[in-house]
């Protein structure tokens, strides 16, 4: 077996390298996110959990997990959408340790945007969170996941390939996020690896008008069944730490859902 060249390694453990990794977990205060942070936090490493309007819940995660191991878990406010504030979640996550390994890109806005009603505002607000801000927030975080050989693992969608009746912006945001993904993979090698997991019907909107559409992806799949957010926390924890010969590539996590027609 060929050696592994410095810098092209998963994250080592921390008793393998006596000092905590830290990974930035965007919108991982609630749902989803809160499952990965709460998952990678549990494998050893140290979690910045940023958050936009869930302050109090990213305060509640954050106390809880410090709790368990002190000062392992720091809380950021942000708006993914302002430029300058991205450049500032960057440096502040690399301060909390003087190091940044991992960056999740978990955060997104999701809401229907039928064609005739489509508005300027609502496609700022879809491409700016889907798209744009894991861009230009993995082009500040760069720099340290370089120094770190860490990685970059983006939540997409199923419905990047399979796109959602109704969610034309939305459906068409992800798909350029599945795109960008293989893009940096490319650009950040061979020091950052960059991968992605498409969540297919994990857990019920909050916005009970979704809730038909998310019966629908229930019945479609192949496992007759809803997933579950550690079934995502799983798969990212596997791309960040544990193939270090992974990288351009998006796991879907659906039950099957991308299997069927």
């Amino acid at each position: 077996m060929a050696e592994s060249a410095p810098g092209r390694d998963s994250p080592k453990p921390p008793e393998a390298t006596g000092a905590h990794p830290v990974v930035l977990i965007t919108g991982g205060a609630r749902r989803i996110g809160a499952a990965i942070t709460r998952d990678l936090h549990a494998a050893g490493l140290d979690v910045v959990v940023h958050c936009r309007r869930s302050l109090a819940e990213a305060t509640a995660l954050t106390d809880e997990l410090n709790a368990r191991r002190p000062d392992s878990a720091r809380p950021l406010q942000a708006d993914l959408l302002d430029p300058q504030a991205l450049e500032s979640l960057a440096a502040q996550a690399r301060e909390f340790r003087g190091r940044l390994d991992g960056l999740i890109n978990n955060a997104s806005t999701f809401y229907p945007t039928p064609v005739g009603e489509i508005t300027m505002a609502h496609w700022d607000d879809l491409m700016g969170s889907n798209v744009r801000a894991p861009l230009f927030l993995t082009q500040a975080c760069a720099p340290a996941l370089r120094a770190s050989g860490g990685g970059v693992v983006n939540i997409v969608d199923i419905h990047a390939l399979r796109p959602l009746s109704g969610y034309p912006v939305y459906s068409a945001a992800k798909a350029g996020l599945w795109a960008l993904t293989q893009s940096l993979a490319r650009e950040l090698g061979p020091e950052v690896r960059v991968n992605g997991v498409a969540p297919g019907a994990i857990l019920s909107p909050e916005d009970p008008a979704n809730f038909g559409t998310h019966e629908a992806m229930v019945e479609r799949t192949a496992l007759k069944r809803a997933g579950d957010p550690a079934d995502i926390a799983r798969t990212v924890r596997f791309l960040l730490l544990e193939a270090p010969y992974i990288t351009g590539q998006v796991i879907p996590v659906d039950g099957g859902r991308s299997a069927s027609q």
